[in-house]
């Protein structure tokens, strides 16, 4: 197999694992596991694999998913604070939940909508829900995630981080083609000390980082 770089740390990564016909890497130093880049997917099978999300306001179940998100803004963030929901897809469930609750947040997602100038602004805290595991590069990505955000904010996160010992052959979070880049809690740890956080919590699937 050939040799890459982790996406996030730029150090050698190591077979790790093949599975449904495709080849994960593991990187040792941040503790990552990642889809081998020669089998992505076309940026177009991805937008249409996104399309295919039913992302209902209406929908309870889906509601109680993000309720971890929409919780933690409401116990912890006042309506005061200017927010961004960062990959918020084609249904942007969270941010009309929160702006019922008087929250004032906007809207980004490369695919659905791509206000560029909306990456020129800061924010007081920054959501992104089930975005972070289709990071193509994530270094890129977190590099901007943090230079959005204000002082004394938080970023948001939900993905379902990958433990030791879960055997990833049967890990079902891996089955979806656009899942390219796993997390560990080492991994969160690493992008606190390396991309300037001043704190991580890690509470099941809900990840805060805080500047």
């Amino acid at each position: 197999m050939k040799k890459h770089l982790c996406s996030l740390c730029n150090n050698e990564t190591i077979e790790y694992a093949k599975t449904r016909k495709k080849n994960y890497l593991f990187c040792p130093y941040c503790n990552s596991v990642q889809m081998d880049p020669s089998f992505y997917i076309s940026l177009e099978n991805e937008k249409k694999r996104y399309e295919l999300h039913n992302n209902d306001i209406s929908d309870l179940g889906y509601q109680n998913f993000v309720k971890p998100i929409t919780s933690f803004v409401t116990d912890n963030i006042s309506t005061d604070s200017l927010g961004l929901d960062f990959g918020a897809g084609h249904g942007p469930v969270i941010s009309e939940i929160l702006k019922s609750k008087g929250y004032k947040i906007k809207i980004y997602d490369p695919f659905f909508h791509n206000d560029l100038s909306l990456l020129d602004s800061k924010y007081d805290f920054i959501i992104s829900c089930e975005v972070i595991e289709h990071f193509h590069n994530p270094e890129k990505e977190f590099k901007l995630l943090r230079s959005l955000l204000n002082p004394n904010s938080k970023l948001i996160l939900m993905t379902d981080p990958f433990k030791s010992t879960t055997d990833f052959s049967k890990w079902y979070y891996k089955n979806d083609e656009t899942h390219v880049f796993f997390y560990t809690k080492q991994t969160f740890q690493y992008i606190k000390e390396n991309y300037d956080f001043l704190n991580v919590e890690i509470y099941n699937r809900l990840i805060i980082f805080e500047t």
